[in-house]
């Protein structure tokens, strides 16, 4: 996983709420293996005709938006099914953020084992975000980690919590293994102690 810290990027608004997880990768897409890049099905039902031509009016086939590497969405996105696909779909096209009032459950707990960041914001502040971002196609927004913030160009900053675990995976670009395995001398000691 790559470490997250800071990042200034393109956003992508998703202005409908309950952008479910087979409108981010389609089920036919579920039996490819992970070597796969999964970014070539990133809604790819909306971005594409049946022929695979360009549907003109998706945003992410406008060629500002192409570079999105943070989408700000409305609430309850990547509801539904418990695809992994759907964070390994946004994460292969560059995704590294995600902003929402509210995401799918299961879609945040695959989102934090994939070096996916989940921040959650007002309902208000997201829909002021997408007006800026609908207004201004190519508006870049910028996530700081380190101090938890949500900056647009305006000078605007939002704060948002996220657990240490997380954050800590996030900034070191650690997956559960790759954490588990710097506890190794913790591990190594209790097993030396450990009165069998």
């Amino acid at each position: 996983m790559e470490a997250f810290a800071h990042l200034d990027a393109v956003a992508l608004p998703v202005a409908r709420p309950n952008c479910d997880t087979d409108q981010i990768v389609p089920a036919r897409y579920l039996q490819k293996p992970r070597s796969d890049n999964f970014g070539n099905y990133l809604f790819r039902d909306l971005r594409y005709h049946a022929d695979g031509s360009e549907k003109a009016g998706f945003l992410l086939n406008l060629p500002a938006y192409q570079p999105a590497r943070i989408v700000v969405a409305k609430e309850n996105f990547a509801c539904g099914s418990s695809r992994e696909h759907a964070v390994w779909a946004l994460y292969d096209y560059g995704v590294r953020a995600v902003i929402a009032p509210s995401v799918g459950d299961i879609f945040a707990s695959n989102a934090s084992k994939n070096g996916l960041l989940i921040v959650l914001l007002a309902a208000d502040v997201v829909d002021e975000m997408i007006g800026k971002i609908e207004a201004s196609p190519g508006l870049h927004v910028t996530v700081d980690l380190d101090a938890q913030t949500v900056s647009t160009p305006d000078g605007v900053s939002h704060t948002f919590s996220i657990d240490a675990y997380q954050k800590r995976c996030l900034k070191e670009g650690l997956d559960e293994l790759g954490y588990t395995l710097t506890q190794l001398d913790r591990i190594e000691a209790f097993e030396r102690n450990y009165a069998y």
